[in-house]
């Protein structure tokens, strides 16, 4: 609600207690999604030399890191820790190069279908031999490595007070939304022309309901890692022009944080499970894990073909 004169509370709650639990359970859910289907990635030589579940492998793994350091690092606020300030940059520097990894990651897998759907007799010419997904996705740690190196080397000279909290991961605002609006600018594209690609050919129509649904589920999810750091920024903006009090921007921020990070989740289904190769590997590998085929229900038998249907991803 729009701000007025009344003097603000003098404590503002950041949740910080609620930012660990989910971020505790967010990481639990992918670690085990991690393990199934990363090792299962890893194991068979087919998956392992195939871009798309290479950059799977590569999703998860910062999915994996970016929540796990984010449980560590909203406890530390919680117990009103002071660690060293070397301790302190590098938990940012985690969480920043992992968030940027799973943006650069989901471009990336955007221009891989991209390439494979548009241009495939020379994806398939030059792209599908050696080990050069695995190369790519190397180069995409260290592009998100290098970008919070920027942001955080200004202020290496800045006395720290011992204390570690969310106004650290505030610095570069600005250049970490021109960041995310050029991949979300790219993502889009490459969408846009693989359906505009797919209704040429004729594969994307109301009877190629599969086609039309990967589309659909690749986009929400998309939109949960996108739409987060839009919606902050916001806030934020709001809340330097006195519209909105601290606790209300506090407040949608951590509603926001929760339901998105545990939205995140979805991923390992959305861009692994629902590909049948890999769900069929998954299977062999862990018996144990075979009910998954049954619990994902129409997502799996929606994307997975039969032999009237073609599937354009």
């Amino acid at each position: 609600m729009p701000a007025n004169n009344t003097t603000a509370p003098t404590h503002v709650p950041d949740y910080t207690c609620v930012r660990f639990y989910v971020s505790t359970v967010s990481f639990s859910v992918l670690l085990f999604f991690n393990l199934i289907i990363n090792w299962t990635i890893l194991r068979v030589e087919r998956l392992r030399s195939h871009a798309r579940f290479v950059l799977v492998f590569h999703l998860l793994v910062s999915a994996l890191l970016h929540l796990g350091m984010s449980s560590v690092f909203h406890y530390q606020i919680h117990l009103h820790a002071r660690p060293v300030r070397s301790a302190c940059l590098a938990m940012i520097t985690v969480l920043i190069s992992s968030a940027c990894n799973i943006l650069l990651t989901l471009t990336v897998m955007a221009l891989d279908r991209y390439c494979a759907v548009c241009h495939p007799m020379r994806y398939s010419s030059t792209c599908t031999a050696g080990r050069w997904p695995w190369t790519l996705g190397a180069l995409t740690w260290i592009v998100a490595l290098v970008i919070p190196l920027s942001l955080l080397q200004p202020d290496s000279q800045t006395e720290y007070n011992g204390v570690c909290d969310r106004e650290q991961l505030k610095k570069g605002e600005l250049q970490k939304v021109l960041f995310i609006g050029v991949c979300t600018v790219i993502i889009m594209y490459s969408y846009v022309r693989i359906l505009v690609e797919g209704r040429r050919l004729g594969v994307l129509n109301r009877r190629n309901e599969a086609g039309c649904r990967t589309i659909a589920l690749h986009g929400s999810q998309l939109a949960v890692y996108i739409l987060p750091n839009f919606v902050n920024f916001v806030l934020t903006v709001l809340f330097k022009q006195k519209l909105i009090h601290q606790e209300t921007k506090e407040h949608a921020a951590v509603v926001i944080f929760a339901f998105f990070s545990l939205a995140q989740c979805v991923a390992p289904i959305v861009y692994g499970l629902r590909k049948e190769e890999l769900m069929e590997q998954v299977g062999h590998t862990f018996p144990c894990c075979s009910y998954l085929k049954r619990v994902l229900g129409w997502t799996v038998r929606a994307n997975w073909p039969t032999p009237n249907t073609v599937c354009p991803t």
